[in-house]
Parts: C-alpha cells; sequence; structure tokens
C-alpha cells in the first residue's frame, strides 16, 4: 500500500489516537518537572482550567452552532470526565511523583485491555483475534520499553506501594473514562470537540472540590512562587496535552474500537525515545527491540 493509496478516512480514529500519543510523549516531561513544584490536584485543576479556556475561543472563533446536547449522553460524558480527568489524571500525577514516569507508565499499560474487557461486557464491542494480537503486542513492546532499569530512570520513593495503587487507579481511571466516552459518542451527534468540552468540565469541578476539601494542598499553594513564566508553561502544556490531545482522543474514541484507540493512545513511551535521542540521551538495543515489537502491533491494528 502506497502512501496516496492509504485510506485515511478508513483509519481516522487510530491516526487521531497515535497523534494524542504523540502530543503527550512530548508534554510528559514537563508534567514531571512541574510535579515537582505544584501538587498534583492543584496541577490538575489549573491544565483543566486553561484547556477549556483553549476550547470555547476555538468554539467561538469557528463559529460553531451550539449542538443539541441530550440529557442521557451527556450525563454519560460528565461522568466519564470526573472518572477518567478529575479523579484518574488526579492519581496519574500522584503516581508519577511517587514511582517516576517509567514505573507509572508501565503500571498504564493495564489500561488499554481493561477497557478493551469492558468495553466487551458493556458495550458488545467485539474485536477481531488479530485486533487482540495487535493489542498486546504494542503493550508488550510497550512495556519492554519502559521496564528497562538505567540508573537515569530508578526512583526512589519512601512509599512504593502507594505510588502502585495510584497507577493502579489511574489506569483505571482511564479505562473507565474511555468506555464511557465511547458509548455517549456513538449514541449521539456530539462532536469530539463538545465532548472534550464537557468531560474536561466535569473533570475540573471534581478537581476544584477536591481543592476545597483538602487543606493541605492550599498550604502548598500558598507556598508556590507564582510567575508569569510558570503560567505560560503550564498554559503550553495543557493546550498540548490535554487541550489538543484529549480532543484527539476524543476522536479516536469516536471512529476506533475502544480497545484499539485506548492501546494507539498508550503508544506515548514510543515517541518519548527520539525525543530522548534528540536531546543527547543514549537508546539501547532493548529500547529499539521493544519499539520495533509495539511497531509491529500497530501495524497489525492498520491490516
Amino acid at each position: 500500500m502506497t502512501v496516496m493509496e492509504f485510506p485515511i478516512d478508513q483509519y481516522k480514529g487510530e491516526i487521531a489516537a497515535l497523534s494524542a500519543a504523540f502530543l503527550w510523549a512530548a508534554t510528559s516531561v514537563v508534567f514531571v518537572v512541574l510535579g515537582r513544584t505544584i501538587p498534583p490536584l492543584l496541577l490538575n485543576f489549573a491544565k483543566g482550567v486553561m484547556a477549556i479556556s483553549f476550547i470555547s475561543l476555538t468554539l467561538v472563533l469557528t463559529r460553531q452552532p451550539f449542538p443539541s446536547l441530550p440529557l442521557m449522553p451527556v450525563s454519560i460524558l460528565f461522568i466519564s470526565g470526573v472518572i477518567g480527568i478529575g479523579l484518574g489524571d488526579t492519581a496519574y500525577f500522584t503516581a508519577l511523583n511517587s514511582l517516576g514516569a517509567r514505573r507509572t507508565l508501565l503500571i498504564e499499560t493495564l489500561a488499554p485491555p481493561l477497557a478493551a474487557i469492558l468495553a466487551l461486557v458493556f458495550l458488545g464491542e467485539s474485536l477481531s483475534f488479530a485486533d487482540w494480537c495487535g493489542i498486546l503486542l504494542t503493550l508488550l513492546g510497550i512495556a519492554w520499553v519502559i521496564s528497562e532499569r538505567t540508573p537515569a530512570t530508578v526512583v526512589s520513593s519512601p512509599h512504593p506501594f502507594r505510588g502502585i495503587i495510584w497507577a493502579g487507579l489511574a489506569a483505571m481511571g482511564q479505562a473507565i473514562g474511555a468506555v464511557l466516552s465511547r458509548l455517549a459518542l456513538v449514541q449521539s451527534d456530539i462532536t469530539p470537540l463538545w465532548s472534550t468540552l464537557i468531560r474536561l468540565i466535569a473533570g475540573t469541578l471534581i478537581a476544584f472540590f477536591l481543592l476545597l476539601i483538602r487543606p493541605q494542598t492550599r498550604d502548598k499553594t500558598a507556598q508556590i512562587a507564582w510567575s508569569f513564566r510558570l503560567i505560560g508553561i503550564i498554559a503550553l502544556t495543557a493546550f498540548g496535552s490535554t487541550f489538543l490531545g484529549i480532543w484527539l482522543q476524543q476522536m479516536s474514541l469516536k471512529f476506533a474500537p475502544t480497545g484499539i484507540a485506548q492501546t494507539l493512545t498508550s503508544t506515548s513511551p514510543l515517541f518519548v525515545l527520539p525525543l530522548a535521542a534528540w536531546m543527547g540521551d543514549k537508546i539501547t538495543l532493548r529500547a529499539l527491540v521493544g519499539v520495533l515489537i509495539a511497531l509491529a502491533g500497530i501495524a497489525i491494528l492498520f491490516a
């Protein structure tokens, strides 16, 4: 199949998922650095507010008409945002602080098979044997890459078990959020941009509520040295990861089965490797083998 013959419309869900994974990879390092200064709840709330602003501006500039928003799909998307963004992302940022990026992402590879199983049970969404093989190969390659132990990636933590629990909760939140989003998107005419806005509003509201009931987070907030530079970094990262990333994720869930979409959006660690090489890090043979395994799985999903 040549580039000219590639059926882009047929695979627009898969392409959107890979694009989201690339954006999340490009911004993941920034989130790790920001997490050392800003508490997870506050970081989740801040990026949510900024992403909502970007979406609202986009809707105004593109003059999109206000759509009909059926109560049931909107309610499902709202719950999806509470679980996947409000609770799931907060758990993810907390796990990053405890375990580091690699070990957190390793546990996060549980999200795609969980999403596929939940979609099978609750949505009746079955996958072919080839699709399952593609998912397993892709996840095997990702796990092989991020499980590599190097001095730069080993993070000591006084509470590793707590970090594992947070990472597991993040994976479960992602899986449930993805299945609920898929359910709402396929049963309504709500566009991915509007579904992104609804989910972000829900997730940001729950983050704000949790901020109000956690005085220790407010105390840490008062100690942050706020500056235009820090706010600008948060805004730029929110634009790439939260606004564009979640929008593309919703597009993938609109046009691709849940398990496939969730698998391809989990390929962020593969995109981190060329970025790391560009920054001067040495890429090992083990990492390259893992990438090749994952690419084989992705090729099967596009076959």
